[in-house]
């Protein structure tokens, strides 16, 4: 099961008692600043949560698994995020 955007819009429009347009506010602002903050080449630690990070990866050299055939990948940015060990702890019972 996913959880949609909507779905927690829903879920902080419950939980803290705001219309849902400013949770909806609420939820797109936070993202956005996580959203700015990566751009930026910035890490992001949420405590207790996780730590997001943008990680440069270097051109290299790929292979086609249906051919074979050598090709080039180029450069790129990747998003990593790292699972915090309190969340790791909960997720697996150990809290």
């Amino acid at each position: 099961m996913t959880m949609t955007k909507n779905e927690l819009v829903d879920s902080v429009y419950e939980t803290v008692g705001v219309t849902k347009k400013e949770a909806s506010d609420y939820v797109d602002t936070v993202l956005e600043t996580i959203k700015e903050t990566l751009e930026e080449g910035e890490e992001l630690k949420v405590s207790g949560f996780g730590k997001f990070e943008v990680r440069h990866k270097g051109e290299r050299v790929g292979r086609n698994p249906r051919t074979g055939v050598e090709i080039m990948i180029p450069e790129r940015k990747v998003l990593r995020f790292k699972v915090s060990q309190v969340l790791k702890d909960e997720l697996n019972g150990d809290a």
